[in-house]
């Protein structure tokens, strides 16, 4: 079997992790969580790096920060992992959805103008598989109408959007450290920001909201959102690696889609001018000049070839938790599109040579 995503874990990240077992520092009061903190700082050039547990309650505890809750909107791509806007609700604002453009999948910028009302609060673009999103354009339109921008940057750790590190663009980001990202911890994420209200407001609500005047005493609802010592150990460890990990990333794609774009009814990936886009994953789109649809060439690549392979997200309007969020007039044709005709290919940083060839045969074997 050729996963579609296998992790690499670094000598570091191992040494790490025996060093917080051997000083028994095992939980989000141990020393590797503040080192991890600073070090991510310093790697998306901001003053404050608040790590939490998931990539789901960076975006949860950004939105909090931010004083978003019941009342407010929240403009989100349509095309997006359902964390991006499950974070939202959490908070008790509206998710309000604007579709992808169609080149790297992105939320369209010329389309969100038309979305921003009385009651939107913030932008919350995301860094769709690893390419940054137009966050000149977004910016502008957040100053226009005095809006927050909250970068989700979950899938492009390292990214640069006009030689600036996502997640640093706006007035605050969220990254995830899943199994599956750049980075890892199994499970984590961090909140980014150069706002000093933020950053503290983020670190007590990822952490029960104590009072700074009396522990245990909460001044308001938070959240246990703590990542454990063990977890900021092997991401310390992994953070040494960014930079190999990326250029891996980065010759991955380019061996796939020399052979790929060759294929007829396969498009591969695109990046635009000035950005550096990192691959989270290889992602292609199948047109009607391919023999398959696309379910067809996942069927057969896992069970001809033993290759995994994942669709692309869905449409807000195929979610059932979504219906009382959406009105008569919420189409989405682009992100439709590219949901029905997209998937990615093994793309993970323990990828072997062999394994893209055996993958790019495979398909060339069935178009």
């Amino acid at each position: 079997m050729i996963p579609v995503n296998e992790p690499v874990i670094s000598s570091e990240a191992k040494a790490n992790i025996n060093d917080a077992l051997d000083t028994g520092w095992l939980s989000s009061a141990g020393p590797y969580v503040k080192k991890f903190e600073e070090e991510f700082a310093k790697l998306i050039g901001v003053k404050h790096a608040i790590s939490v547990n998931t990539g789901t309650a960076a975006l949860h505890v950004a939105l909090l920060s931010l004083g978003i809750g019941e009342g407010d909107e929240v403009i989100v791509p349509a095309f997006t992992m359902a964390a991006t806007y499950l974070a939202v609700i959490y908070t008790g604002a509206k998710p309000v959805f604007v579709d992808a453009e169609c080149s790297v999948y992105n939320i369209d910028p010329n389309l969100i103008e038309a979305k921003i009302t009385s009651r939107t609060k913030a932008i919350l673009p995301v860094h769709i598989y690893g390419h940054p999103a137009e966050m000149d354009k977004i910016v502008a339109l957040a100053k226009k109408h005095n809006l927050l921008v909250i970068e989700d940057a979950a899938e492009a750790h390292g990214a640069l959007y006009h030689d600036k590190v996502v997640g640093g663009i706006g007035d605050i980001g969220c990254f995830s450290f899943y199994a599956n990202k750049l980075i890892t911890t199994g499970e984590g994420g961090m909140v980014v920001t150069n706002n000093d209200t933020f950053a503290i407001e983020a670190a007590k609500f990822k952490d029960l909201y104590h009072s700074p005047t009396k522990r245990f005493i909460h001044d308001k609802i938070g959240y246990n959102y703590r990542l454990t010592n063990l977890q900021a150990a092997v991401g310390l460890g992994e953070l040494k690696h960014l930079k190999e990990y990326i250029a891996k990333k980065q010759a991955m794609a380019t061996r796939y889609s020399q052979s790929l774009s060759e294929i007829k009814g396969i498009i591969t990936p695109q990046t635009l001018p000035n950005v550096t886009n990192v691959y989270w994953m290889y992602a292609i789109r199948l047109t009607k000049d391919f023999p398959l649809t696309k379910d067809e060439l996942r069927q057969k690549l896992l069970v001809n070839y033993k290759i995994d392979t994942r669709d692309f997200f869905y449409s807000p309007l195929d979610q059932p938790i979504l219906k009382s969020y959406l009105s008569p007039q919420d189409v989405f044709p682009v992100t439709k599109l590219i949901a029905e005709t997209g998937l990615y290919l093994p793309s993970g940083l323990a990828i072997t040579n062999e394994q893209i060839d055996t993958v790019i045969s495979a398909i060339r074997g069935l178009s």
